[in-house]
């Protein structure tokens, strides 16, 4: 039998182009006004370049998403990468537009996230490690508040900052579940009070969220400046601004907010700009990366993290609201064995032919079609094939998509690239042809807070109620009287479910939503709703990637798969 090579040997058997060449297939000129080569393979476009392209037409926004994740897999990054390879090889100008992957799963449970097999985005290793900096970058000037923060405490507390009442945490990019909950300023007098303060993980912060939110330098700054990083005695706001924060903590973010270029394997460009997770946060890359592709390409493919229950459901309410900008069509991702798990087997049950468990998982596809469609949007499935699967399966569901009235194509690019999905790009061009988009979102911004989380929850996640104690809605109230009522809501929940409990898969209904706290993040401009057993630190699994990774003999990374 072949041996099935790994994504790091494919990733590095691969012919890089230079970053220019690459560049010069979307019409960006080799001079220093355009782009800041970061090495051979990597480039960082300017602003004044982009800002030329402003009166030009925008191309064809795609978004990918999937069905509810399990560890089946599913690959929405693979599918993104692939359909961009398979839309060049129709003749299409097609950009794809990704997230940076954060430290944390690549060293927790993933391991990386650049794609997989013969659909990936390279240099593998630079990405899914430090790449250009813009996490640290972000790690820094959120960190730099909360220095402000506690320097001004320390120096008398002009603001009269309750320490009981700051909001503002701390962050890390990496899975630390011991940092959930510190005790910082120990140490008597010449350290500072101390009080207890909490870490969240760099990708869930507010401050990564106004990166991706941000549309120039100028707005950037400007979000800065309206954090809310806590109250005083009589519940008054402070804000980033009151500390004269917004202007350093800008120029830390002056190189990283300008979106990264690099290249699939089959030396198409990418985009890869900013990551925020979709269970924690509103799980989109930027909208700088995403306004550029549009201008610079026919096609622009994009994704959405985890299913379209979160993903999908904040790029639509909260990043389209924000930016203005709105999808031409929605690919939607499903595996036969991810299907196979909502229909109730075990993962070691799924090389085995199932259709009846097929058909049983069935529901969860059906109710995440249904709910693109509840957003007025064309949408297509994509089967990402694995080599398990069989003829029989294979036919029943894309029989049954035929019965939901949706187009649905087998894709082999793992193993094949482009070439593995052409069908799904020619439906693509199809769609988006056709014209067929009524986009609306879910809610609109008049409806109170807590009316839009039981939208979401009760049509989204088919919920029969949402349950939150007194404090967390006089929360939502004070945020409405404050003048944030009208802001976006992001839920962060379980991704594994439509409910809040990770082993309900399928396609539940009649559970409840419990809402454990809000936060406001007025910088970003949205509310974070908490909900379930969800940390926005994650933690490191019993046995994490980290215990795979390391330097071989001859230098070279190993375990990044």
């Amino acid at each position: 039998m072949k041996k099935i090579k790994s994504d790091i040997e494919i990733a590095r058997n691969c012919k890089l182009q230079p970053i220019s060449k690459i560049l010069k297939k979307i019409n960006v000129p080799d001079n220093p006004s355009a782009f800041s080569p970061m090495g051979r393979h990597i480039a960082k476009i300017n602003f004044d370049f982009l800002n030329k392209l402003k009166k030009k037409k925008d191309g064809h926004l795609i978004l990918v998403t999937a069905i509810t994740p399990t560890p089946a897999g599913e690959g929405k990054t693979t599918t993104s990468v692939g359909l961009n390879d398979g839309l060049n090889k129709i003749g299409k100008k097609s950009i794809v537009c990704l997230r940076e992957p954060s430290l944390g799963p690549s060293f927790g449970m993933k391991g990386g996230a650049a794609g997989g097999g013969y659909a990936q985005v390279v240099p593998m290793e630079q990405i899914n490690l430090h790449f250009t900096g813009d996490f640290h970058a972000i790690t820094s000037a959120h960190n730099l508040l909360s220095a402000l923060i506690d320097n001004h405490i320390y120096w008398g507390n002009k603001l009269n900052i309750d320490v009981r009442r700051i909001s503002w945490r701390r962050v890390m990019d990496m899975n630390d579940r011991s940092l959930r909950s510190v005790i910082v300023d120990l140490g008597g007098v010449a350290n500072g009070y101390p009080r207890q303060d909490s870490f969240d993980i760099t990708v869930a912060s507010e401050l990564m969220a106004i990166f991706c939110l941000a549309t120039n330098l100028k707005d950037l700054e400007e979000r800065i400046s309206n954090i809310t990083i806590g109250y005083t005695r009589d519940k008054t706001p402070i804000l980033a601004k009151d500390l004269n924060a917004h202007g350093p903590m800008t120029v830390l973010l002056k190189e990283a907010i300008r979106p990264n270029v690099t290249q699939t394997l089959e030396n198409n460009p990418a985009i890869i700009h900013g990551g925020p997770f979709a269970n924690i946060a509103h799980g989109c890359n930027s909208v700088i990366a995403t306004k550029a592709g549009l201008k610079l390409a026919d096609y622009v493919v994009t994704e959405a993290g985890f299913g379209a229950d979160l993903g999908a459901e904040k790029f639509l309410n909260i990043k389209c609201r924000k930016s203005g900008i709105k999808p031409d069509c929605v690919v939607l991702v499903a595996t036969i064995r991810a299907l196979k798990m909502h229909g109730g087997l075990k993962k070691e049950e799924l090389k085995d032919e199932n259709v009846t468990a097929l058909k049983n998982g069935l529901v969860n596809l059906e109710r995440h079609i249904n709910n693109i469609r509840k957003f007025g949007l064309p949408v297509t499935v994509a089967v990402n094939h694995f080599i398990t699967d069989t003829d029989n399966e294979m036919n029943a569901l894309l029989d049954f998509c035929k019965t939901q009235g949706v187009k649905a194509s087998k894709c082999t690019h793992w193993s094949n690239g482009g070439d593995g999905t052409k069908e799904l790009a020619q439906i693509v061009n199809e769609i988006c042809g056709e014209d067929k988009n009524t986009f609306k979102y879910l809610y609109e911004d008049e409806l109170s807070l807590f009316k839009k989380v039981e939208k979401i929850a009760l049509e989204i996640y088919h919920a029969s109620e949402v349950v939150a104690d007194t404090k967390v809605r006089q929360q939502l109230k004070d945020f409405e009287e404050k003048g944030y009522g009208k802001l976006p809501v992001c839920i962060a929940k379980s991704q594994y479910s439509f409910s809040t409990d990770p082993g309900l898969k399928g396609a539940p209904t009649g559970h409840v939503l419990p809402v454990r706290e809000v936060r406001l993040s007025s910088g970003a401009e949205f509310i974070v709703v908490v909900c379930g057993e969800i940390m926005t630190m994650p933690g490191l699994p019993r046995v994490p990637a980290a215990d795979s990774i390391k330097l071989n003999k001859d230098g070279e990374i190993e375990g990044l798969f």
